[in-house]
């Protein structure tokens, strides 16, 4: 009985010292979510589902708000008015909000990020241009027929584990070359399990398999060299080889599944889609005859959008009438800014026709639509992303009629990085047209 009281004792104690002593907010600072446990502050409840979270901590607390979760103070914007100051502040920075994950999941040190990442950047974005897109098409339709023709003339599975089995090759392939991609299939599935397990524990600090820098390698080298090398930091190639991998294929794949899931769940939009699919033979060229395929990956992009993306206030930022503390994780969520009723009508529809009204061509997007990001940190690949995403939603339902089995499943409300995941099963019964 001693050692319980000696446990209650000290857990009060400390209790009380966080309550009196605890750091104080600024004065103008948001409302705060602290929780009662010193350090840990709200991190349990806030952990459970974090999106859910952020919905009720909105509704109470109004449309900026800070969580206190495991030593981290989280302030969160969820007016689009506020959006600008986050992605074009100059008291805000991208690379010292993303440092310490970068170090935990890709093990780049915190002096070779800071000094290379702003120079390899520029260089992803200046080499998946429109234009060095539209390259790489030709490949990557090949890679995507070659291994659909895998499946047979009919079958059953899971629509999630189908599309990884297509696009991790092909996508591999297009970007890192051939011949420093898995050359069989045991390789494939061995490389296909590894890769899923980092990407699904990546917000967690999953740590990288060894295989993977034997892969990436080459493709590192050719994109970032001149970036890296010129720093004295070569030993890091194959790690941000890594990172570009993982970006290509980590948000590409759920957003497939999500798109294809909604067309199939939906007559009216498998209709109009099929109708300008068979209509083609689904080169690049054909793509731009395919515009509502675009709109529903372009809605399947806003409604499974990111559930937080961040950046760090270094400077005080003064945010409505209140000032945000240097030091704060200011975060974003796409998710519910592209669930604001002002900017996308009955947001929680599947509405392809929406997109009509932007101009895709041109890479203009619906005001109010921030999956890409924003500023000089929008997303260096998205027009690799959207090419790949139509190219492949297109040849897929061109080559097979799929029957869907299940549901469309919900949206797993644990996820704050990346894509929003399934949370269940989703059976399709295919074959080949």
């Amino acid at each position: 009985m001693e050692w319980i009281t000696l446990i209650l004792t000290v857990s009060i104690v400390i209790i009380s010292f966080h309550l009196l002593f605890g750091k104080r907010s600024h004065p103008n600072a948001p409302p705060c979510v602290r929780g009662w446990i010193p350090w840990f502050g709200a991190a349990f409840e806030f952990g459970k589902a974090p999106l859910h979270f952020i919905q009720q901590a909105r509704a109470k607390y109004g449309p900026v708000f800070t969580v206190v979760a495991a030593g981290k103070r989280l302030t969160f914007v969820t007016l689009n008015e506020d959006f600008r100051a986050f992605f074009t502040s100059k008291d805000v920075d991208f690379e010292q909000a993303v440092q310490e994950a970068v170090h935990n999941t890709a093990s780049i040190s915190k002096d070779c990020f800071y000094k290379t990442h702003p120079t390899c950047a520029t260089v992803i974005k200046g080499r998946l241009t429109p234009g060095n897109t539209a390259m790489l098409s030709v490949h990557l339709c090949e890679e995507f027929n070659d291994h659909l023709e895998n499946f047979g003339s009919e079958g059953s599975g899971q629509l999630n584990e189908i599309i990884k089995s297509v696009m991790y090759p092909a996508v591999m392939s297009n970007l890192l070359g051939r011949c420093n991609s898995p050359n069989n299939a045991l390789t494939r599935q061995e490389f296909l399990e590894k890769f899923t397990t980092y990407d699904e524990g990546f917000e967690y600090g999953s740590q990288l398999p060894d295989m993977f820098l034997k892969c990436v390698s080459a493709t590192a080298t050719i994109l970032l060299k001149a970036a890296i090398i010129k720093h004295n930091y070569d030993k890091y190639l194959p790690n941000y080889g890594l990172l570009l991998l993982w970006a290509s294929l980590a948000n590409a794949i759920p957003i497939t599944f999500w798109a294809i899931a909604f067309i199939l769940a939906n007559p009216e939009a498998y209709k109009i889609a099929m109708d300008q699919i068979n209509k083609t033979k689904v080169t690049l060229d054909d793509l731009q005859h395919m515009p509502y395929v675009k709109w529903c990956i372009m809605e399947a992009i806003r409604l499974r959008a990111p559930g937080a993306i961040t950046r760090k206030v270094v400077r005080p930022l003064k945010l409505q009438n209140y000032v945000i503390p240097p030091g704060d994780l200011l975060m974003l969520s796409p998710y519910w800014a592209h669930r604001n009723p002002k900017y996308f009508p009955d947001p929680e529809d599947f509405k392809p026709e929406r997109w009509e009204k932007a101009d895709l061509e041109k890479n203009v997007h619906l005001e109010g639509f921030v999956a890409f990001g924003g500023g000089k940190n929008q997303c260096p690949g998205r027009w690799y992303a959207v090419m790949e995403l139509h190219m492949f939603v297109a040849l897929i339902l061109y080559k097979f009629e799929f029957t869907p089995l299940d549901p469309v499943p919900k949206p797993s409300p644990l996820h704050l990085v990346g894509t929003q995941q399934p949370d269940g099963t989703c059976t399709v019964r295919y074959k080949h047209r």
